[in-house]
């Protein structure tokens, strides 16, 4: 038999295991035969086919880490936003081919069944995506880690369009099956809340023993998702706490006939993993995130320790065991609960304790925004609390006591810096307390670090300089490039191979010669064109609107927030609606306006900037004066399946905050690695970009994060800049009149009122004409096809950077102090 005979009989073989495994978990995991199964179904028995492959290598992989002992880092975040695991999975074992030939030789339509599975409601905006780009980093470049976060029952909610505003619909995403995790009912935590403290001495030692007793518990019970690298044997697992009753029901109630009560206490504490961001408008729900979060970070601590204890009993190495990287100030309990359990549980003194925690814990900061740095009322500790904030004060005073030390001279750092409050209601600062606990803080961009250091907690950086640190955030090209946009990957891999996928750097050196080659170019803009295509069918389908794919696509997807200044574009459309208005017969640019984001759901002016939107859109898509040169549409419900149709098609990447307001940005970075330009401010990681891709292939506008200081400085009057242009003034009129809500026509009032009456925060008037100018220069450049393509390819050539694998590399060498596993078949592995 020749080679090739060979190989056709190997492919074949491959093919029959792959039916013949799909079919078995239809028949006998599924319980369906060909004529009943659903095609919900024949995605089940896909995923679980899927699935074989990955557990093999995932025993493999944890085998591997407990023989050879090594330091492991564990990675805490209240969001995971993981997207489809079905396709991603195939990619990173890749398999993808043999599957899709296997299930289309059976007649079924393998793009139907990718189609069919939901996305995992585990997250909402950058930070969720984030940390799962960090996973699959991780596990690509076999770094022994873990992620814990929690299995919400419903997600972020399903988000739909009602004339005009945003309606929120329960995200049930786990009412059938999750085909990818799996419950580990044997590792079950204990989790305390409210209770009290009792003080004694101990006999023997003379020292205070503090216990905390009378507590309602909970049991944290895990689900584990395995994590792929992309061509390499190991599988991480991301672990998901579910909240569990202690006790079935109350039998005592059950007796009595009262079956409500006696299921009550059940019902009430699983209510912990019930929903992604209970609403904080009510104190309820603010009581309920305050228990999720000691609920993932007290579950997650004695989950590590107990896996570090089947190994050690002295404690004094868990730092060299064990790293702990807290995703933003929302797993910061879990210092503190490190704390309780060693010094309640394990019996070190306060010193070790504390030179244990402090060495495990690092801490990664995602916002200079004063609403988004935790501050937690005292009396929630002491209800629900009581034992943690004895620790919180002790932890304090030895601080404020270092305060005094370094900064004898200084009294006023002590209130600044104290991580207790002092205001009318005592408050616990959550960051100061991350900082304090931790022996690395991180920003995610160059601009976000300095700010931390300069402004934000530059008291923090004065006393501890030698724990702050950037690490610019990533994304991985895997979902964001292969995965995502099959077309321009094809494209590349034809023109310089697919070592891009393991190395994005691999664009910096190879595409960007091909920028000036007319072949690759006529190509690439043959892609974007069907990309296009494919957006405009799915609008069209959703919202019933026929867009042009010829026209300019400006897109702007992100989470709706008054800093990412959605409102300021919508300032833009209206601007240019009025020009057409003024003069029908002039020629305009052909553009389409895509939103999409969600908002949440107390905050009053977010949902008031869709409900604007959409006002917009009705006019401008059905005047006929505009004769369809300009539309405007919201995409309901955006996810990472959606964002996946959305980038590839961008011609134009809308990142307009005000500067020095985002830290980052990640959609930034999948917007330019699949060929769209930037507009944007010099915020987060724009700033970056434009190093990377240069300053002539980069639309950047307005104020700097040091003007936007100095403006406020001065006393910013954004009045003065509605008197002075004649374009801004009647926009802001015609919004303010109820031109774009004639049916309420002070709808928009607060709107305007917030940026003409209320100081406009985040200065969108400031920078109005100089983002009017800026896409002027956008509308002109388009005209010339070839040199836009020619920007577009150097856009995606420069952003070797940006991968998350360099992000992670970063921190396993910076901050965690790991090594990556070579992980081999059997167990067999290598530490490089």
């Amino acid at each position: 038999m020749t080679g090739e005979m060979i190989g056709i009989s190997e492919e074949l073989d491959k093919q029959m295991t792959i039916i013949k495994t799909f079919l078995e978990h239809l028949e006998y995991t599924l319980g369906k035969d060909k004529y009943s199964a659903t095609k919900y179904d024949a995605f089940n028995a896909l995923a679980y086919a899927v699935r074989n492959h990955l557990v093999e290598r995932w025993l493999d992989t944890q085998q591997a880490y407990y023989n050879l002992d090594n330091k492991r880092v564990y990675y805490i975040s209240m969001e995971f936003l993981m997207g489809r695991a079905l396709g991603n999975s195939l990619i990173n074992l890749g398999l993808w081919d043999d599957f899709k030939e296997a299930v289309e030789s059976l007649g079924r339509d393998f793009e139907e069944l990718l189609n069919e599975e939901q996305d995992a409601g585990l997250g909402n905006g950058g930070l969720g995506r984030l940390a799962a780009c960090f996973l699959d980093s991780m596990a690509t470049m076999s770094i022994p880690a873990y992620g814990y976060g929690i299995r919400y029952e419903y997600g972020i909610f399903r988000q739909a369009i009602a004339d005009g505003a945003q309606v929120e619909i329960p995200d049930n995403w786990l009412r059938y099956r999750n085909p990818w995790e799996l419950d580990r009912q044997e590792h079950l935590h204990t989790v305390k809340f409210y209770g009290r403290v009792i003080t004694t001495i101990d006999k023997e030692t003379g020292k205070l023993v503090r216990e905390w007793v009378d507590t309602e518990d909970v049991m944290a019970m895990a689900y584990d998702t395995p994590i792929p690298g992309y061509q390499t044997h190991t599988v991480n697992t991301l672990r998901l706490w579910s909240a569990k009753s202690s006790r079935e029901f109350d039998l005592r109630f059950f007796n009595e006939g009262n079956y409500i009560r006696a299921v009550e206490k059940k019902m009430q504490s699983e209510t912990i993993s019930k929903v992604l961001y209970p609403a904080d408008n009510v104190i309820e729900g603010k009581e309920l995130r305050f228990k999720q979060e000691y609920f993932l970070a007290s579950a997650t601590v004695h989950d590590v320790l107990y896996r570090f204890k089947k190994m050690h009993t002295d404690m004094r190495l868990l730092p060299d065991k064990v790293a702990i990287q807290l995703n933003d100030t929302h797993p910061t309990l879990a210092i503190p609960e490190m704390m309780r359990v060693l010094i309640d549980l394990e019996h070190l003194d306060w010193e070790g304790a504390w030179d244990i925690t402090k060495r495990v814990f690092a801490y990664t900061n995602h916002t200079i925004l004063p609403e988004a740095l935790e501050l937690w009322p005292v009396w929630f500790f002491e209800q629900i609390l009581p034992r943690h904030l004895q620790i919180v004060y002790e932890i304090n005073d030895q601080f404020i006591k270092e305060i005094k030390a370094a900064f004898p001279d200084d009294p006023h750092r002590i209130a600044r810096m104290s991580i207790v409050e002092e205001h009318w209601e005592r408050k616990i600062r959550m960051a100061n307390l991350a900082i304090v606990g931790s022996h690395s803080v991180n920003g995610v961009a160059a601009l976000h670090s300095e700010i931390l250091k300069k402004d934000l907690f530059r008291d923090f950086y004065e006393m501890y300089p030698e724990k702050f640190n950037n690490k610019t955030n990533g994304i991985t090209q895997r979902r964001w490039l292969k995965m995502a946009n099959p077309l321009l990957s094809s494209l590349i891999d034809e023109y310089i191979g697919d070592c891009w996928t393991r190395d994005l750097y691999e664009l910096n050196a190879k595409l960007k010669p091909l920028a000036d080659n007319p072949e690759f170019l006529a190509k690439w803009m043959k892609v974007k064109r069907k990309n296009k295509e494919k957006l405009c069918r799915y609008i069209h389908k959703m919202n019933e609107i026929e867009v042009d794919p010829d026209s300019l696509f400006d897109v702007q997807v992100k989470r709706i927030h008054e800093y990412k200044r959605q409102l300021l574009n919508v300032l833009h459309i209206v601007t240019l609606y009025n020009r057409i208005k003024d003069n029908p017969k002039a020629f305009v640019v052909p553009r389409t306006f895509i939103f999409a984001g969600k908002a949440a759901p107390a905050y009053a002016a977010a949902k008031l900037i869709i409900r604007l939107i959409n006002g917009v859109a009705a006019a401008v898509n059905n005047d006929p004066d505009v004769a369809g040169r300009i539309k405007v549409v919201f995409l309901a419900n955006y996810s990472v399946t959606l964002a996946e149709s959305i980038f590839p098609a961008s011609d134009l990447s809308e990142q307009i905050s005000t500067a020095g307001t985002e830290a980052s940005g990640t959609g930034n970075m999948k917007f330019a690695l699949n060929g769209a330009l930037t507009i944007g401010t010099l915020d987060g990681a724009n700033i970056e970009i434009m190093e990377e891709v240069g300053r002539d292939n980069i639309f950047i506008f307005g104020l700097n994060a040091a003007e936007v200081a100095e403006l406020k400085e001065r006393r910013y009057n954004p009045r003065d800049y509605y008197n002075a242009d004649p374009e801004l003034k009647r926009v802001l009129d015609q919004i303010a009149s109820g031109f774009f809500s004639p049916d309420i026509p002070d709808l928009f009032t607060p709107l305007t009122d917030s940026l003409l009456n209320l100081g406009d925060h985040y200065m969108l008037l400031a920078d109005y004409a100089s983002y009017v100018a800026c896409q002027e220069r956008v509308g002109a450049l388009f005209l010339d096809k070839e040199e836009w393509a020619k920007k577009a390819a150097l856009n995606a050539a420069g952003m070797g950077k940006f991968s998350s694998d360099r992000t992670i590399k970063e921190y396993a060498e910076g901050i965690w102090g790991i090594k990556p596993i070579d992980i081999r078949p059997g167990g067999a592995e290598m530490e490089h």
